[in-house]
């Protein structure tokens, strides 16, 4: 690979999986996390494990932020600190446009890029971490002002070592689109779940199939990370919110009427969107 000393912050369920796949590739890796138990399960994974940012980072070609959106916020303010010289920064952040804008307040001894693959479960954590996790998903990228011609050759060769499809974006563009394929599906999946929980009858989950396990399940994801993700994107969310209220309007209004040949033209309008959407092979 064009690097070989990476450092990887945050041994999570993404940068855990990164770290697996890439390892037999790197000549070092260096793993920072703030979890003890963590950096216990990652000795024989890396050649450095440490919970201390400076003592990571310095002598790393490419630190690769892989916490939660508002840490990557905070760790990219205090890059220019710990390692005053400068190197290669990519995150695997779920929002691009905030973390670009701080990307490009780095000094010009920096080069950063974004990243956002597109994959993961609901359950966090390295013990969840795989090596093929990436495999045959795709991985958006999103250049910034900090972003330099050497350091996207670099994003797209970690890309293709890992297995992954790259996809190039521009930060604002990728987070209108995951507002409405991952961040309101989570939502619609969270509120279906608490309507259902309201009924507060034990007795709901005997008469619930694979359709509610299905649906329901994206509300099962970790709290921190959703957290992170709607603060940082609400504007592009709130406007899916919006866009989906308006569809259930729609259903609503046609339930009211009665009216059967438009509720079935109605229906029959959804799955020709889903059989399109399941053609696109992804």
């Amino acid at each position: 690979m064009q690097v070989e000393r990476v450092c990887i912050v945050g041994l999570g369920l993404m940068g855990g999986s990164l770290a697996l796949a890439l390892r037999p590739f790197l000549a070092h890796l260096t793993i920072i996390d703030s979890n003890p138990e963590t950096r216990t399960a990652a000795q024989e994974l890396a050649d450095v494990v440490t919970g201390d940012l400076a003592e990571g980072v310095k002598e790393a070609e490419l630190v690769i932020l892989a916490t939660p959106v508002r840490t990557i916020l905070r760790l990219l303010t205090q890059l220019p600190t710990v390692r005053p010289d400068g190197c290669l920064v990519m995150d695997l952040g779920s929002t691009k446009a905030e973390i670009g804008r701080v990307m490009e307040a780095l000094p010009g001894s920096f080069a950063a890029i974004g990243g956002h693959p597109m994959c993961g479960k609901e359950t966090a954590g390295f013990a969840a971490a795989a090596a093929d996790l990436y495999r045959g998903q795709t991985f958006v990228l999103c250049e910034n002002g900090r972003t330099t011609p050497q350091l996207t050759a670099i994003a797209y060769e970690i890309i293709e070592t890992i297995g992954a499809n790259p996809l190039l974006l521009p930060s604002q563009a990728h987070d209108n689109m995951v507002a409405a394929t991952s961040h309101l599906p989570y939502l619609v999946s969270a509120a279906l779940m608490q309507t259902a929980a309201a009924q507060n009858d034990d007795q709901l989950w005997q008469v619930s199939a694979s359709g509610f396990r299905s649906t329901t399940r994206l509300a099962g994801s970790d709290p921190q990370m959703l957290l992170d993700i709607l603060l940082t994107n609400g504007t592009a969310v709130l406007t899916q919110i919006e866009a989906y209220q308006t569809q259930l309007d729609e259903i609503k209004r046609v339930l009211t009427n009665g009216d059967e040949q438009e509720l079935a033209d109605w229906l029959e309008k959804v799955k020709k969107s889903h059989n399109k959407y399941r053609s696109s092979g992804v």
